[in-house]
């Protein structure tokens, strides 16, 4: 019978993790940068089922209701990860948690292995000299994705964060006369997958192409050294969906996302 063990090794959440590298890329790219906290179920040696503790709550495997008590003592701005562990732990939690603002079931995680032709853009790695532009960027890609302006709730935090994503080469954009054509950031990386999100491009300038040319060099750029990228969407976002076909990514699993702040 599995057993719930508060602060599981490194190597135990490493060993969880290879089992599934795409599904839980955040959990194990959190894990190696020592972020967060982490609760797990252990059945022996082995770990059945995890969860990061954090702003965000991650769940993964089986019987994430085992978590209930140490959940019901947080304040998450958000539950995201694989749909039948954040369901079981919601359905858990639910009279601990307040309402969410918003309840994202469905959303399919798409995946690409093999690099697709090149787009020619003029994507590049970010830098400081881009910060100023990337949080209002941010900032606006965010309210648009998740509906909740996180810039004026804390623009100190924001704009540390975007920062952080800049200095350690997590962000890239391909700009044009100081106009957006497109941008994203990787929210994880491992050596066996990179997750991206913020995929954007400038409202003025969508259906032009430039999305699709602009994450076909990325992911080009990716697969050079990481043998999967990935990202979810939301099911009713049909341009995004539409975009990521387009450069040839797969649809894998599904997560679900509950929204709280």
């Amino acid at each position: 019978m599995a057993r719930l063990v508060k602060r599981p090794r490194l190597p135990q959440i490493l060993a969880f993790c290879a089992a599934d590298p795409v599904e839980r890329v955040f959990l194990e790219d959190v894990a190696r940068r020592g972020l967060g906290r982490f609760a797990a179920l252990r059945d022996g040696r082995r770990l059945t089922a995890l969860l990061h503790l954090g702003a965000n709550l991650v769940p993964s495997g089986p019987g994430c209701a085992a978590f209930a008590e140490l959940v019901s003592r947080t304040e998450p701005r958000m539950v995201v990860g694989e749909e039948d562990a954040v369901t079981e732990l919601w359905e858990a939690t639910r009279d601990a948690l307040p309402k969410p603002l918003d309840d994202r079931p469905g959303q399919p995680v798409y995946v690409l292995e093999q690099p697709p032709a090149g787009g020619g853009s003029g994507l590049r790695r970010a830098r400081l000299l881009d910060l100023d532009t990337l949080v209002v960027a941010s900032a606006e890609a965010y309210r648009e994705e998740v509906g909740v302006d996180a810039y004026a709730r804390d623009p100190a935090l924001f704009e540390w964060r975007t920062r952080i994503q800049i200095e350690e080469g997590r962000s890239w954009l391909w700009t044009e006369d100081g106009r957006i054509l497109f941008k994203a950031e990787a929210s994880a990386w491992t050596p066996r997958a990179v997750q991206l999100q913020q995929v954007w491009v400038e409202p003025e300038l969508r259906g032009r192409g430039y999305g699709k040319r602009g994450l076909a060099d990325l992911c080009r750029l990716l697969l050079e050294t990481t043998p999967a990228v990935c990202l979810f969407v939301r099911p009713e976002n049909a341009a995004a969906i539409a975009l990521y076909d387009g450069v040839g990514m797969r649809r894998t699993i599904t997560y679900r996302s509950l929204i709280f702040a």
